[in-house]
């Protein structure tokens, strides 16, 4: 069995391909999850080895320049482990695009849902320390807190407590839409807008490739993203049991576009930088803080400023790759096994000294 977290330090010199890496677009996403943590109380915890956000608002002031002299200068590298077990999973996700409109006709039969009025959530961290970063939903029956409805539950009887953002015209779309947790729509009249996350039916995730093996429609060496997609369009009688088989159901909200070359925004707050955001366990580690990747296809320097369902354990990445269909390639095929490095500021390194395990 993996045993706890352990953060050993280690040298830039050690990270894997550091000489050659380009830290640049890992400084923009570093501060612009800076500018978050600027509004954050300085107490406030930052994982389970972060310190408190004041631990970090000197390094934020200080975050321009040269990327590569800033962090050398004011961080020090940690490996991150699970005991003696150095390598973890690393996977892609990316901004998916839907077409959609506002009024159901022809094609347009597949709600989206904005978040319901009756879902309530419960961050268990505020009843048992030990539970810090785990939360509930559902709904109220009566006065108890009953498990909120499952995909299939709302594919079959719709959900009247829950506002229609609009209508879609591709229910496999729509599902690795909600996989993703965030994309972007163009409705009928040639609008572009951000579909957000905004929560979820509180359901575990279950991945469907996994459903696929199982039936023997793919196998372990073939499944990815793409093949999920194309078994889907070709099954669609068996289609929709088969994503039912997730029973986790993802709400949105709509946002105006923006910036079209920075992604949604993250749990943390403020938008992904392609190529240079990452989501983690934030049950452990500090969101805001800047992480190094050594998985196969991807090395190279990042800022968490997301999480994921799925994004649990030390080890384990979600790199965010963009919008388009080259970013939906790379992270459909994105899955290696690799290595992760945490940047501590200078006074938080010396608190954690060379190692030490976070259980």
């Amino acid at each position: 069995m993996p045993g706890p977290l352990r953060l050993t330090r280690v040298a830039f010199a050690d990270l894997p391909g550091w000489d050659r890496a380009d830290p640049a677009r890992a400084l923009a996403a570093f501060r612009r999850g800076c500018a978050v943590l600027a509004r954050k109380p300085p107490a406030a915890p930052m994982g389970r080895y972060g310190g408190r956000v004041a631990d970090w608002l000197s390094v934020c002031a200080v975050a321009k320049g040269d990327a590569r002299h800033f962090f050398e200068s004011h961080f020090v590298p940690f490996e991150i482990s699970a005991g003696r077990v150095r390598e973890g999973l690393f996977t892609g996700y990316y901004e998916p695009l839907i077409h959609a409109s506002r009024t159901r006709h022809g094609a347009y039969r597949t709600p989206v849902y904005g978040l319901p009025s009756d879902l309530v959530t419960a961050d268990l961290g505020r009843f048992l320390p030990g539970l810090r970063g785990e939360h509930i939903a559902g709904r109220l029956d009566g006065r108890r807190l009953v498990p909120y409805a499952s995909r299939a539950d709302i594919d079959a009887n719709g959900l009247s407590a829950a506002r229609v953002l609009f209508w879609c015209d591709d229910a496999v779309a729509l599902f690795f839409l909600q996989i993703q947790g965030s994309g972007r729509v163009v409705l009928d009249d040639g609008t572009a807008k951000r579909i957000a996350f905004a929560g979820t039916n509180g359901r575990p995730y279950t991945a469907i490739g996994r459903v696929l093996i199982a039936k023997g429609a793919l196998t372990r060496e073939n499944v990815s993203l793409a093949r999920i997609r194309a078994w889907l369009k070709a099954h669609p009688a068996d289609a929709r049991r088969v994503m039912e088989a997730d029973r986790s159901f993802v709400f949105f909200a709509e946002a105006p576009l923006g910036d079209p070359a920075l992604g949604s925004p993250g749990t943390l707050g403020t938008a992904l930088v392609p190529g240079a955001s990452l989501a983690v366990d934030a049950r452990l580690h500090p969101l805001g803080a800047p992480f190094y990747v050594a998985a196969g296809p991807v090395t190279g320097l990042m800022a968490a400023l997301d999480t994921g369902g799925a994004i649990r354990g030390p080890v384990r990445g979600d790199v965010f790759f963009g919008f388009g269909e080259k970013a939906e390639a790379m992270a459909g095929g994105m899955k290696a096994k690799g290595r992760l490095y945490v940047l501590l500021p200078d006074a938080l390194a010396a608190r954690i000294g060379a190692q030490r395990d976070f259980p």
